[in-house]
């Protein structure tokens, strides 16, 4: 525990010293500031939330079918929904099926007993995963139950190493693991945890809710109206200087691009432009008449991607070249043919697809361009790859009900 104690202090206070240059950390920092009487005056004299963790948007997006399930069909249950990082509470904190939306407080013995004491969750769900170990402890030593929903976990973690054991026990503490796979129930199996589930990850229902939801967007429908169009989510730096090279070096190919990209700050969406020559239109600078005058349209701004893949006749998916892809089912649940670049290996679906034959890994601009030039030139091939892509995901729903089932005789009528 000294050890984790270190870990975590240092981690909180790098975040504030990088608070003083960058807005995230700093949003980070402001957003837990005199968060124990915001919490009290927000609480008041209620009691017995059903608390929800989420690190972030992505976790909230998992999170979110079993939360609105929960709130349907039992109205009378409060809702506590916390995130760790701004990116998921800025956009979310406004989010009206739960009763309240706060920044999670920086993880100690001292935080974590008055965060307790002040909300007095039934229980605590978390999302994926975040183990935030003072906070796990405390809910133990407070007999509140404890989830951990569409969990997943890999042999390299340090709950599979010899230096893990007081992670482990750690984990012993959790009354229920909803995990998503066979692999991730072996591991804990391994080390002893039997009290876990194989039940799927909650994103498929999310996506296949987001599908059933959809919304027509005019500016696009017109952008990309008899037209072969990419789209590009969730770029990175990185991912646009190979779609930019593609688009300067394939001018010829009857291509439209629409690329959201993951920062979409003035000054990164003007950088972009950059690197197409200024030959790309901003969305919020579009309207019926113009939007057609370049062949590139970017995004500016959050909250439409998921419609956005209806569009595509295909789709590259971001953060390949950095951390990690970012969520390929929003598009095909659409049935749309996805690749991306070489950080997947930590993604089950990403792998399993590549696995399928039905999607692709790329490496470089050689990769990148021979992908799409393939997808292009064969039209049915691209058909059939993006409808088993669908079958997939489809194949794969269900995982919201399952965990309900198991968890809903805990709630109020």
């Amino acid at each position: 525990m000294y050890l984790y104690n270190l870990a975590t202090r240092t981690y909180f206070l790098l975040i504030r010293v990088f608070s003083l240059f960058n807005k995230k950390a700093n949003l980070w920092v402001l957003g837990r500031k005199n968060w124990q009487e915001k919490l009290i005056q927000s609480v008041g004299n209620n009691s017995g939330y059903i608390w929800v963790h989420c690190a972030s948007l992505g976790e909230f997006e998992q999170g979110r079918p079993l939360i609105e399930k929960i709130k349907t069909n039992h109205p009378n249950e409060k809702i506590l929904l916390t995130f760790f990082s701004p990116s998921g509470f800025e956009i979310r904190k406004n989010y009206p099926v739960s009763d309240l939306v706060i920044y999670l407080p920086a993880d100690s013995s001292k935080n974590a007993k008055i965060f307790l004491e002040i909300t007095k969750p039934k229980m605590a769900v978390f999302i994926k995963y975040e183990f935030w170990f003072h906070y796990l402890k405390a809910l133990h030593q407070a007999n509140i139950l404890i989830f951990y929903v569409s969990a997943i976990f890999r042999k390299n973690q340090y709950f599979f190493k010899w230096y893990g054991k007081q992670a482990v026990a750690i984990l012993k503490q959790i009354d229920y693991f909803f995990l998503q796979d066979k692999t991730s129930k072996e591991l804990l199996e391994s080390i002893g945890i039997k009290n876990c589930s194989v039940s799927g990850d909650t994103r498929f229902d999310r996506v296949l809710q987001l599908k059933q939801d959809f919304k027509e967007l005019p500016l696009v429908k017109k952008f990309t109206e008899n037209n072969f169009t990419i789209v590009a989510g969730s770029t990175w730096p990185k991912d646009e200087v190979l779609i930019a090279k593609f688009i300067a070096e394939n001018s010829e190919l009857n291509i439209n691009w629409i690329i959201a990209p993951h920062n979409i700050s003035n000054n990164e969406c003007a950088q972009l432009k950059a690197k197409l020559n200024g030959n790309a239109s901003l969305f919020s600078e579009s309207t019926i008449e113009n939007i057609s005058a370049h062949k590139v349209l970017i995004i500016d701004n959050i909250g439409m991607l998921s419609s956005l893949y209806f569009y595509g006749s295909m789709a590259y998916i971001g953060g390949g070249f950095g951390r990690g892809i970012h969520n390929i089912l929003e598009a095909t649940t659409f049935g749309k043919f996805v690749f991306f670049g070489p950080h997947y290996k930590n993604f089950k679906e990403a792998k399993e697809l590549c696995e399928l034959g039905v999607t692709n890994s790329i490496a470089n601009d050689e990769d990148f361009k021979s992908v799409v030039l393939e997808m292009y030139n064969q039209p049915q091939l691209l058909i059939e790859k993006g409808n088993e892509s669908e079958k997939y995901t489809i194949a794969n729903a269900g995982a919201t009900q399952f965990i309900y089932d198991h968890v809903n005789h805990y709630f109020k009528d």
